[in-house]
């Protein structure tokens, strides 16, 4: 009757020690560390990178606890943070030899100290948010003015498509500073620039002017666009940044405006500070332009003469020049998606574009139109563009569907189409504040938090082990594998646990000893009535089942609910809350009666419980000796 198969114990062992095993990791710590990884797509991660470092460390007199090399990024461990702050310095003079144009991030870290045989079974400690452990922190400059020129860029495009459009011959456009000038034959021709760009744009203020090679018109913004420019600039930048972030995977980020042009972030829990650093710092914005194929585009090419008027030089992975038009075919706003693969024909690593309607039809009548030349497709990474490839047109392409490819590796392919995917930024961004924070709240409230779960735990215990005897001794030790599992389960998850997650613990470790008190009151219910120990053992857990099952299922879909319409800390406290329920349904029942039946199944004439005091209507109470 209450006996179980083996198979149920085995489940109990392996659920046992695969907890146990991903809650070790919490009880190590973390040490201080510098992280270096690749500031650019082209920028290459690789045993001479470690090489470099070890030397730069050896060179300061610094010695490492250890130096982990990964896949895109070198860890250097630290035995204290003034040996880590020297050993930033001394690998950032060395890697960065040019400050205005670093090749690497190297950036403070902080990282476990797992063993490594932990690590090879992919166990890590679970995040500890701002208010616990702290996380990063990034003051970002939003190059307003830079905003405003990349504007008046589109609309230039715009008014010469639409003075061709309308027939009106002119001289060009151009921008000059921030304002956009039309050269034009004559006063008549002007006036019609005039009407024509002031139906269409009436963000722009029109006039007219003369100067020595003619009649000149010239558009600037006026002060209410400029500043509502600014604002949307400002906005896209959030909304990239949350993009980044989400991409990133980092729990509960903050991200606020302070001021007119600047963008407070931080990273709760964060560990891989320097891969943050990296996608937020980086401007990437993808530009289609036409390559200069006249004969003083392939001169200044070849390098025997400047580069033309209306042309600019960029460099391809190679270091090879390529002179390509400042006309903007296509841009990153276009795209609907990125995603890294590998190209069909060659099987290199690439990045698959789906541009929009808008960007389709450019597209198709821009490879119509120029089959045969070559088209440049760039990528600006704070500020600097570089020619990832830069393919002659074979013929027009339709549909959308566009690849980059251009020798990358898989991790060059999968971060570019990252940041491809999580949108352009408005306006470039500086760091102009970075600093590693510690708890908001004060080590004094770390210490209360993990002391209400500590001290919540153990008067539990107290009061189910003197209560139930035996009994409150098994559920007590069902408790403690719930907070295992707990704990296990939120670092598998590589979730953030904050001080609301913290008070999330210590309610659902209430909220699990409340089965086990049903189902021990009901099992002294069943002694109550007369049925033997044994059956009453049965009938106990039987019968309560129902009442635990319904109990859980409704606090978890009030957990559900502060998880779909909370945020932040609340959001924090629902997720904790939610997988505390569903731990503690399997321990109250599965193990703490996987105990009692491994202890009293066997026993065939049981004569008595221990149970605590069974108290009967009208009648002395029994004790838990002749508890029948």
């Amino acid at each position: 009757m209450n006996r179980y198969p083996v198979w149920k114990y085995v489940v109990m062992a392996v659920a046992l020690v695969i907890a146990t095993l991903y809650t070790l990791p919490n009880f190590f710590g973390e040490a201080p560390a510098v992280q270096v990884s690749a500031a650019r797509t082209s920028t290459q991660i690789n045993l001479g990178t470690v090489t470099a470092i070890e030397g730069a460390l050896q060179a300061a007199n610094l010695k490492p606890e250890a130096v982990q090399f990964e896949a895109n990024s070198v860890k250097a461990r630290f035995a204290s943070t003034d040996q880590q702050i020297k050993a930033r310095d001394a690998i950032e003079h060395a890697l960065n030899p040019n400050a205005q144009a670093p090749g690497y991030v190297v950036a403070l870290n902080l990282v476990p100290r797992t063993p490594a045989w932990l690590q090879s079974l992919n166990a890590a400690p679970m995040y500890l948010g701002l208010d616990l452990r702290g996380g990063v922190h990034f003051m970002l400059q939003v190059d307003m003015n830079e905003a405003v020129l990349k504007k008046l860029d589109s609309m230039a495009a715009d008014v010469r498509t639409t003075l061709r459009d309308q027939r009106i011959r002119h001289g060009g456009v151009r921008r000059s500073g921030e304002a956009l000038t039309v050269r034009v034959g004559s006063a008549a021709v002007a006036d019609e620039v005039i009407q024509a760009v002031r139906l269409a744009y009436p963000d722009l203020q029109v006039v007219q002017s003369s100067d020595a090679e003619g009649v000149l018109v010239r558009m600037g913004l006026l002060p209410k666009a400029r500043l509502e420019i600014q604002q949307q600039a400002l906005k896209q930048n959030m909304t990239t940044l949350h993009n980044r972030i989400n991409e990133l995977g980092v729990a509960e980020p903050v991200i606020q405006q302070q001021g007119l042009d600047r963008i407070v972030v931080q990273l709760p829990g964060v560990q891989d500070t320097a891969k943050a650093k990296d996608i937020l710092g980086r401007t990437a914005t993808l530009e289609v332009r036409m390559v200069d194929e006249s004969a003083e585009g392939r001169a200044a090419e070849a390098g025997t003469s400047a580069v033309p008027f209306g042309s600019e030089r960029y460099f391809d992975r190679q270091g090879r020049p390529v002179i390509v038009k400042r006309d903007v075919v296509l841009t990153g706003d276009s795209l609907n998606d990125a995603q890294p693969g590998f190209d069909g024909q060659t099987q290199e690593p690439a990045v698959h574009l789906t541009l929009d309607g808008k960007g389709a039809r450019i597209f198709k009548d821009v490879t119509r139109d120029n089959v045969g030349k070559r088209m440049a497709i760039l990528l600006f990474e704070k500020g600097q563009g570089e020619v990832v490839t830069a393919p002659v047109i074979r013929s027009e392409i339709g549909g959308g569907r566009v690849q980059i490819s251009g020798r990358m590796t898989t991790t060059e392919a999968n971060d570019t189409a990252l940041l491809l995917r999580a949108g352009s930024l408005a306006a470039p961004m500086d760091i102009v504040e970075e600093r590693t924070i510690g708890p908001s709240l004060g080590a004094e409230n770390i210490a209360k938090g993990f002391d209400s779960v500590t001290y919540g735990f153990l008067v539990v215990i107290a009061f189910m082990c003197v209560y139930y005897m035996l009994f409150g001794a098994f559920s007590s030790i069902a408790l403690g594998f719930n907070l295992l599992m707990m704990v296990s389960v939120l670092s598998m998850l590589q979730a953030t646990l904050t001080l609301p997650g913290m008070a999330a613990m210590a309610l659902t470790l209430g909220m699990a000893i409340d089965a086990n008190v049903l189902i021990n009151e009901r099992i002294r219910d069943e002694l109550r009535g007369g049925a033997s120990p044994q059956a009453a053992i049965n009938a106990g857990y039987d019968r309560a089942w129902g009442t635990i099952l319904d109990s859980n299922i409704t606090t978890m879909i009030a957990g559900i609910a502060l998880f779909l319409f909370g945020s932040g800390p609340v959001r924090g406290f629902a997720v904790v809350h939610v997988i505390g329920i569903m731990t503690s349904m399997f321990s109250a029942v599965f193990f703490s009666r996987g105990l009692v039946n491994l202890w009293y199944g066997r026993q065939k004439r049981l004569k008595s419980l221990s149970i605590g005091t069974v108290w009967k209507a009208g009648a002395a109470p029994k004790t838990l000796a002749d508890g029948e």
